[in-house]
């Protein structure tokens, strides 16, 4: 189907709706509360509904254009005789009348009984709308009046009545309507004249066209100007089209319309229908302008990395779609008359219900958009949540999915989360390296000094690992060895590369306690026998020898290296060690 065979199909469903023209009582009882149910019982009812200005307007109208001239007359001011005489003539003029000079919005006409006193002449009396042909301005009236059988009712005012036929003979007939055959003219379908029906639809197409054509002209310059300089087409204007030619068509068409001097009651309906179908095109208008944008921004925050970013948009986006169908709807609500007051109300308490009963719910929606905005954790990271330890797979609005290390899926609640002590390991800058060095109780104080200094040298020389942090420490007497902690961190995020730095630092830490001739100690007892080696006095002697030369040499590393010795060896370890297998320079 071609674009344009698009907008015409839609320029069809737009005459459907704009052509309704059902009874008014059907309407009044669909759009709103039976307003006998606020009366008494003791209360009289006009069977004629003529107790309200809109009642007896509609009433009327409604009456003429089911050619009851009789029951019309009823809702004239006039005394018996001259109802009987004049009513139906005088009823009939005035519909001419109405449908060809009036002048007015029949939506503000009042619905309530008393609603002559803030704009009328009088508290009983109440203008809704003028008259005009030529030069001659005729103000329409309705007055109020006590009926003996049915209470205050509201009247086309004598004073009205009384201009009517000087109205009459000033209105002309349509000037097509001398063009068209008269047959056209005299059939009637629904109380119009069968060719403003064709003129209706006839107009349909026309309006399609002509918007399509407004919008080309529109656009198409800008297309030729994009595609001279070799720029991007226009995208957006694509996305929107389709709703930009709604709301160009039902304006067009409404001016068409507008020429056409519909009958009074047929015009409201139309202009009635004309609006909900605007504030269609509007709504869907600024959906898809709203869509586009909030597209455009999930996508540069995605880019970035800022994947928390993305989905709160994606969020919002969802709900301002929500809010602004909401809008659409009761606004379409209020142009068909719909009591607003009510309805709103019933929102409000359907809320309520909804919120009472996805409390849970609610809570987990607000747990996620609290993880988004705070970008606690992101999809990726390494957490652990509450003992448990895994890989964050995604982040919904109602749960977070973790991978954990023994690989099973792990599901939490937003709300849970939202609360949980959450450990974030990715983020991590540097990892602990704290082991605790056992020795054998048989270590002599010189020996443990040797593996204290020389530790303390590996850390500093080590270029994984931070200097300023790092410190070794004979921390404790325990049962059945001697404590040695080593505090330092490494220059790691990776955990598996942590891993191998940890392996090379505790092989360096074996073969220093091997150098000072020393050993790790078990829990356990030794015996001594007497053909026990013991530990090697050689090695024992050469340690003893190093911290006595330190010692003399006033060099001795305790509680700490010099500030300048440190600065002197910091990062000379060769790391990984040259018989590594990953070392860069092995094989040169």
């Amino acid at each position: 189907m071609t674009p344009f065979l698009k907008r015409l199909s839609l320029c069809a469903a737009l005459l459907a709706l704009s052509l309704p023209v059902w009874g008014r009582q059907s309407i009044e009882q669909l759009l709103q509360p039976v307003t006998e149910n606020n009366k008494t019982d003791s209360a009289p009812v006009d069977p004629l509904d003529r107790h309200t200005p809109d009642g007896t307007l509609f009433g009327f109208l409604q009456a003429v254009q089911a050619g009851n001239y009789g029951k019309a007359a009823l809702y004239l001011q006039l005394s018996p005789a001259r109802r009987d005489a004049l009513g139906e003539k005088l009823a009939t003029e005035l519909k001419t009348v109405l449908d060809r000079a009036f002048l007015g919005n029949l939506r503000s006409i009042g619905t309530s009984p008393d609603a002559g006193g803030p704009a009328g002449v009088f508290s009983d009396r109440l203008k809704i709308g003028t008259l005009s042909a030529d030069d001659t301005e005729v103000d329409v009236i309705l007055v109020r009046v006590n009926d003996p059988n049915t209470g205050k009712i509201w009247l086309f005012s004598s004073d009205t009545l009384a201009k009517v036929p000087e109205i009459y003979d000033l209105v002309q007939a349509h000037q097509v309507e001398t063009h068209v055959p008269q047959l056209l003219v005299k059939t009637q379908f629904l109380g119009m004249s069968l060719w403003l029906w064709f003129a209706l639809l006839l107009a349909v197409p026309m309006a399609a066209g002509l918007g399509w054509l407004l919008m080309e002209l529109f656009v198409y310059p800008r297309v030729l100007w994009r595609r001279y300089h070799k720029q991007p087409q226009l995208t957006t204007w694509r996305h929107v089209s389709a709703p930009v030619w709604l709301v160009v068509g039902t304006m067009v068409h409404r001016i068409f319309v507008g020429y056409l001097r519909l009958p009074l009651l047929h015009r409201h309906y139309y202009y009635m229908t004309a609006r909900v179908i605007l504030i269609i095109a509007l709504a869907w208008l600024a959906l898809r302008l709203f869509s586009r944008g909030m597209d455009r921004l999930r996508d540069r925050a995605i880019a970035r990395g800022s994947t928390g970013t993305g989905s709160l948009v994606l969020l919002g986006q969802r709900i301002v779609k929500v809010v602004i169908v909401i809008f659409a709807v009761l606004t379409a609500l209020g142009v068909l008359g719909f009591n607003m007051t009510t309805a709103l109300a019933g929102v409000g308490i359907g809320g309520l219900a909804i919120g009472f009963g996805a409390q849970k719910t609610i809570e987990n929606l607000f747990g996620g958009v609290s993880l988004l905005s705070d970008e606690v954790i992101r999809v990726g990271d390494t957490c652990n949540f509450g003992g448990r330890v895994g890989t964050v797979e995604d982040i919904s609005l109602r749960s977070t999915r973790i991978r954990t290390v023994e690989r099973t899926q792990l599901s939490i609640p937003n709300g849970t989360l939202a609360t949980m002590n959450v450990e974030n390991l990715t983020r991590r800058d540097k990892i602990l390296f704290n082991p605790k060095l056992n020795l054998r109780y048989e270590t002599t104080p010189d020996q443990l000094r040797y593996v204290l200094a020389r530790t303390r040298r590996l850390l500093y020389e080590h270029p994984k690992i931070e200097t300023a942090s790092a410190r070794v420490r004979f921390s404790a007497f325990a049962d059945s060895w001697l404590t040695l902690e080593v505090f330092s961190y490494v220059l790691a995020r990776d955990f598996g590369e942590f891993t191998a730095i940890q392996e090379d630092i505790l092989l360096r830490i074996m073969d220093i306690v091997a150098e000072a001739g020393t050993g790790f100690a078990f829990p356990s007892q030794t015996v001594y026998l007497n053909r026990d080696p013991g530990l090697p006095k050689e090695k024992a002697e050469q340690a003893a020898q190093q911290v006595r030369k330190w010692r003399e040499e006033g060099q001795l590393p305790f509680t700490d290296f010099a500030p300048t010795e440190v600065s002197e060896f910091r990062d000379s370890l060769p790391y990984p060690p040259p018989e590594s297998a990953v070392n860069p320079k092995r094989g040169r």
